[in-house]
């Protein structure tokens, strides 16, 4: 079984992520296996540079600042970051699929409702929190200005609009809390793996 876990910027997906990790499912984190595919693919890297320009790269690599600043603002660019990166993250994911051993994997990305990435997942779960508490955090995390985390917001579903396509919904706020919704979820889930 393919799980979906998804959730809007500052939501808390890798924490639960990580909670999911820890009872022993295999976790792929989408974001993270975009980014190493687009230092180590040469066939992104010469499509990134052809759609972007040769400063989207530099001799350290992706230059992420200056990319977000092109696409984040502008969804047409958006769109087209996707088209190039999204076909070879998901075959990426269909190769790793085929040497995990756990009951169930969990696929984790931020936008599986808007690039239709649910549809290749048995179930989906949407983890949510309060759109300042998610402000809060994403300042903490990655020192992003408030109108940079205002504008990647833009560019993913109101939770309003996840909720009725998710199976399970984890409302990230307090820790223990989300912890107890991640275990009966699990045991939910390896019943119908079985």
């Amino acid at each position: 079984m393919i799980i979906g876990l998804t959730g809007g910027i500052g939501s808390g997906k890798s924490t639960v992520a990580k909670m999911f990790s820890d009872l022993g499912i295999a976790v792929f984190i989408a974001d993270d296996e975009a980014k190493k595919l687009m230092n180590s693919s040469q066939e992104i890297h010469d499509e990134i540079i052809t759609a972007f320009g040769e400063e989207t790269y530099t001799n350290k690599g992706l230059n992420r600042k200056f990319l977000a600043t092109v696409v984040f603002n502008h969804k047409e660019q958006l769109e087209l970051l996707n088209s190039i990166v999204h076909p070879k993250v998901k075959k990426h994911f269909n190769d790793w699929c085929e040497h995990q051993k756990s009951p169930y994997v969990i696929k984790e990305a931020a936008i599986l409702f808007e690039n239709d990435g649910y549809t290749y997942c048995d179930e989906m779960i949407l983890v949510t929190a309060p759109k300042e508490t998610r402000i809060e955090r994403v300042l903490e995390r990655d020192g992003m200005k408030r109108e940079e985390i205002l504008a990647r917001m833009e560019n993913q579903w109101d939770d309003e609009k996840k909720i009725p396509l998710s199976d399970y919904v984890i409302e990230n706020v307090d820790i223990e809390k989300t912890r107890a919704e991640v275990d009966k979820i699990h045991n939910l889930i390896l019943k119908k793996s079985s």
